[in-house]
């Protein structure tokens, strides 16, 4: 009698030939996405990383608007 559990398919594109490999790197983009979502969420909870946010944002708008106002012809 085999009493030995199955073997779990391994999601991490070890091997080439397992009809999981391609999905290593959708595993890795998930994992990375949360990542970035917790730090975003962390840094927006923080007043100084809310305020840099916010302040970096603007510049990037008031340079977006500068150079379309630019190629608009308004100054």
């Amino acid at each position: 009698m085999n009493t030995s559990k199955p073997k779990k398919p391994i999601l991490d594109g070890e091997d080439p030939a397992s009809p999981w490999s391609g999905f290593a790197e959708v595993s890795e983009a998930i994992r990375d996405n949360r990542l970035m979502e917790y730090r975003v969420k962390k840094s927006w909870a923080d007043p100084w990383g809310r305020r840099l946010t916010i302040a970096v944002l603007v510049v990037i708008a008031a340079g977006f608007s500068y150079l379309a106002g630019g190629s608009f012809g308004l100054w």
